[in-house]
């Protein structure tokens, strides 16, 4: 090995980009101050792998979240779109019984 030359291990990072109108609407969501914590940490993740360029493991330390899970977010933007990253898909079964709204305050 050469003096000086620093040799990475694994697969290159693939580049990860954002439509201009999704960055866009991600920094919206950002500073709407309404927008949930887990659609907010989506979408930060989204915006610092496509401005940064950053490693999934290195975003994965960041924002404390598994490896898998920051990878999966951005495979589905890629696969899908913006909304398929953010939010998740309806799930099978029961539909809930209360309302969220019926619960608060109890």
């Amino acid at each position: 090995m050469r003096r000086g030359r620093r040799t990475l291990r694994g697969r290159k990072p693939e580049k990860f980009q954002l439509k201009p109108t999704d960055k866009a609407y991600l920094r919206k969501l950002l500073r709407d101050g309404e927008t949930p914590w887990r659609i907010a940490r989506r979408a930060q993740i989204l915006l610092q792998r496509a401005d940064k360029e950053q490693r999934v493991g290195s975003l994965s330390e960041r924002f404390a979240q598994n490896a898998s899970t920051i990878w999966r977010i951005c495979q589905r933007y890629r696969d899908g779109d913006l909304q398929a990253a953010l939010y998740d898909a309806p799930r099978p079964g029961r539909p809930r019984v209360f309302s969220q709204r019926s619960t608060q305050g109890h």
